[in-house]
């Protein structure tokens, strides 16, 4: 085993949190660096002003920096694991702790792409802790230039393996940089689904911390059915406590999720609304305008429906349509999603559509179809696309229909929540409207991305002297209300591990209620071997979920063309 020689750089950390910034922007960039510089460059003036707190809305303490960064030189992609010791620590002479952050699988995409970005902005917007270390665990080579271009200077330690061995190495660089302090150790499982136990295993055995708390962070999948998912979490409770465990669904840290309660519970105008008397349908979509651009090998191990739908559109749900909580303390949050998931009434096949993109020229472009992909089996029947109607049985929600869609490849890029009300009873105005009286229906949106907004449609007289009605916005576009640009999903959920906040994280009891409902339907679907319906690359996808949505007299929102 090799270790890297550590070096200091040139310029102190402690009170030039800029002059890291501009070592940040000067460096040579390469690709996977340079979305990223330009990512935080975009930020840096508009965070003068601007305090990131916690999701229980606690303030944190400040930071200050004081640690160098050095690395060694890349080998190829294939070799042998390594430790890579991102090191941006800082310290404090007041405080006696200190917090340990390690990404497991620190060169794979998602780490570069969301989790040491998202670091990053929690420490330029002073968030972390007052002493911190951020480590690094990968298979790839990775040297002192790459490293730096990747997220800023960092130190280099070989690893041969991930076993118990190599995970006491870990710990021994940990308890370096911690000094003696009193130490916390948050470790981002950044890897693949098959290893996660085995990476939990060394880390508790291993790895934790003697004096402080240790947490793990888990990325989805959670299994890929009620068994795996089941088998996992009880092989992550051999060595962690449920309370160490963070399963997390970025898509709950989105911001208009986050606002999705407060919109509901803090406005006297919308809670006596949220019920069965008043909207008839709500509607969750959630639409790439790409395909699986060669990611095909593990998205056909599991399909839009495993991907999308039984996580993070079901967690949007829950949070949609579960009861007041008590308090906003994390465990009647969830305790209140968890309710709704098993009042779900079972998923039926005769309610889900699947399709599958195929091949499509579009004047002289031509897009491929999924099968198409290198890494995807020929005659593959993975659905890259699914649309499907859930019914809650409870009183608030009977009878309504919840309506999901979620594909690839499709006409455009965008997630939102959609609450079509019910028609005015007796509308005096209905002449005016015709035959059509979903054109007068009143209609909330969330759209969760791109560019954050509320707005609710109204109808509303255009001003002349006849009477002639128009369909309105009251719309509060994000962008235009709040200049500040809005912290990434994964900022919010790394904050909130380090702090403890289990709210946006999902509980296992939770987690097997959801598989509950979508494991019988899965196993349906890859036993009789459902045919996807196929739609060009670019659509508005298969026909068959308008046929659905017609079946419980609802339009897709998304579809009416009013929409930007």
């Amino acid at each position: 085993m090799a270790t890297a020689h550590l070096s200091p750089c040139s310029s102190s950390l402690k009170h030039y949190k800029t002059q890291l910034f501009s070592d940040f922007i000067v460096v040579p960039r390469k690709s996977c660096f340079s979305t990223w510089v330009s990512h935080v460059q975009s930020r840096i003036h508009a965070r003068k002003h601007f305090q990131l707190k916690s999701s229980n809305g606690h303030p944190l303490n400040a930071v200050s920096l004081q640690d160098s960064l050095a690395g060694k030189p890349l080998a190829n992609d294939h070799s042998e694991p390594q430790e890579i010791e991102a090191s941006v620590t800082a310290s404090s002479e007041k405080v006696g702790s200190t917090l340990s952050i390690t990404v497991v699988g620190a060169s794979g995409d998602l780490a570069k792409k969301k989790i040491f970005p998202a670091l990053f902005a929690l420490y330029y917007e002073d968030c972390l802790p007052e002493d911190f270390t951020v480590f690094g665990y990968a298979r790839t080579k990775l040297t002192d230039e790459e490293l730096r271009n990747m997220i800023s200077k960092t130190l280099t330690c070989r690893i041969d393996k991930n076993s118990e061995e190599h995970f006491a190495v870990l710990d021994s660089r940990l308890k370096e940089k911690e000094a003696g302090k009193l130490s916390n150790r948050l470790f981002y499982l950044s890897i693949p689904p098959n290893i996660f136990v085995d990476v939990a295993k060394c880390a508790s055995l291993r790895a934790s911390s003697a004096t402080g708390w240790t947490r793990v962070i888990v990325e989805k999948p959670f299994g890929r059915d009620s068994e795996s998912s089941g088998e996992l979490t009880r092989s992550l409770k051999q060595y962690l406590r449920e309370d160490q465990i963070f399963r997390i669904d970025h898509y709950l840290g989105k911001e208009l999720v986050e606002n999705l309660s407060v919109l509901r519970f803090s406005n006297l105008v919308f809670e006596p609304l949220w019920s069965r008397n008043y909207i008839r349908n709500v509607q969750f979509i959630f639409s790439e305008d790409f395909g699986t651009e060669g990611r095909g090998g593990y998205f056909d191990n599991y399909g839009i429906i495993r991907d999308i739908m039984q996580n993070h559109l079901l967690q949007i749900l829950a949070l949609f349509a579960m009861e007041t909580p008590v308090s906003l303390d994390a465990e009647d949050i969830r305790n209140e999603k968890v309710k709704v998931l098993r009042s779900m009434q079972p998923l039926l096949l005769e309610n889900v559509i699947v399709g599958q993109y195929k091949g499509h020229n579009k004047g002289s472009k031509s897009y491929p179809a999924y099968t198409d992909d290198p890494t995807v089996p020929k005659g593959s029947l993975t659905p890259t696309f699914a649309a499907a109607a859930l019914f809650l049985n409870n009183a608030r929600w009977d009878g309504v229909p919840f309506l999901m869609k979620a594909g690839k490849a499709l006409h455009t890029k965008r997630a939102e929540i959609r609450v079509q009300f019910r028609h005015v009873p007796g509308n005096l105005y209905k002449r005016n409207f015709g035959t059509d009286l979903d054109k007068a229906t009143n209609e909330l949106v969330l759209r969760l991305q791109p560019d954050e907004a509320i707005y609710l449609k109204i109808n509303n007289k255009v001003p002349g002297l006849g009477m002639r009605l128009d369909r309105s916005d009251l719309n509060l576009l994000y962008r235009s209300r709040y200049p500040t640009e809005i912290p990434d999903a994964y900022e919010r959920l790394v904050l909130d591990a380090i702090e403890g906040e289990r709210r946006l994280f999902i509980r296992s009891d939770e987690l097997d209620a959801a598989w509950a409902l979508f494991t019988p339907l899965l196993k349906e679907l890859e036993e009789k071997k459902i045919v996807p319906e196929l739609y060009p690359y670019g659509s508005r996808g298969p026909v068959g979920a308008h046929y659905l949505a017609a079946k419980y007299n609802v339009r897709w929102g998304d579809l009416s063309g009013e929409d930007s």
